[in-house]
């Protein structure tokens, strides 16, 4: 056990140290959703009129609904940036000699997932005092209410990212692939808007956001800042997660996944 307990607090701390590093990253966390936010909320708000937003059926602004989207936003840009530092170690090799310890594979991934959500977690946090200087707040207990919600969204987006950094050769390709996958999953979902918005101007458009894993983790973050539970969303986010890290340990397996084709 005392291994496992040391595998994750270095790997922890090395991401910890990493992020400390690039002061950069935390400020780009922060000036995308703030931008969302500011800028064109006023614009979003005057084209799309709402006030009553189902199911909640409580009069709020257009900045406040899309305040669980810019969370599930911020974590799923950290999930894929934490990602690339997974290919720099595949090409460095320190990723290698990390998979060949004697500890499971799985336990050293979760690992680095584990580390990847404390940081995106912080960055949420921060994220919502600004936002609330900006006048822009949200039930007390929702605050609290969050936390295990964006542990549970964190692990699935990371571990989405994990699989796809399996994937790639390269440290110049991941760029293209992660904005391939970052701005559908954004877009096509309940971050900016609602599904039955989405139902108004296509049933296609909308049948594609509800099965996007991205709507549900939006999803849980909304109903937990509102102190409501979305079982539902819950489900599909675990439901997720366990195929995502599933094929991610398979990815990563030097003997028999993704990499032993790269390998070759």
């Amino acid at each position: 056990m005392n291994g496992y307990l040391i595998a994750l607090r270095a790997i922890v701390l090395r991401e910890a140290m990493r992020f400390l590093n690039q002061r950069s990253r935390f400020l780009a966390a922060l000036v995308r959703p703030l931008v969302w936010l500011v800028v064109f909320a006023a614009g979003f708000r005057a084209a799309l009129g709402l006030s009553i937003i189902p199911p909640y059926q409580t009069y709020i602004t257009y900045e406040v609904y899309i305040v669980p989207g810019l969370c599930g936003m911020i974590q799923l840009f950290n999930g894929m940036q934490s990602s690339l530092s997974l290919v720099y170690d595949q090409e460095m090799g320190s990723m290698r000699l990390l998979l060949t310890s004697r500890l499971p594979r799985s336990w050293l991934l979760f690992c680095k997932l584990l580390a990847g959500v404390a940081v995106s977690i912080l960055q949420v946090y921060v994220f919502l005092a600004i936002a609330a200087l900006f006048g822009i707040t949200l039930p007390p207990m929702g605050y609290l209410y969050l936390f295990p919600a964006l542990i549970l969204t964190g692990l699935m987006l990371g571990a989405l990212g994990l699989l796809i950094s399996s994937t790639i050769k390269q440290l110049e390709n991941f760029a293209g692939v992660m904005n391939f996958v970052i701005f559908p999953m954004f877009f096509m979902s309940t971050a900016l808007y609602p599904l039955w918005k989405m139902a108004e101007s296509s049933p296609f458009l909308r049948d594609l956001c509800a099965l996007n894993p991205f709507t549900h983790a939006v999803e849980l973050i909304r109903f937990a800042l509102y102190e409501q539970f979305n079982g539902a969303a819950l489900l599909w986010v675990l439901a997720c997660f366990a195929v995502f890290m599933a094929c991610s340990i398979i990815g990563y397996d030097p003997a028999r996944g993704l990499m032993k084709r790269k390998r070759g």
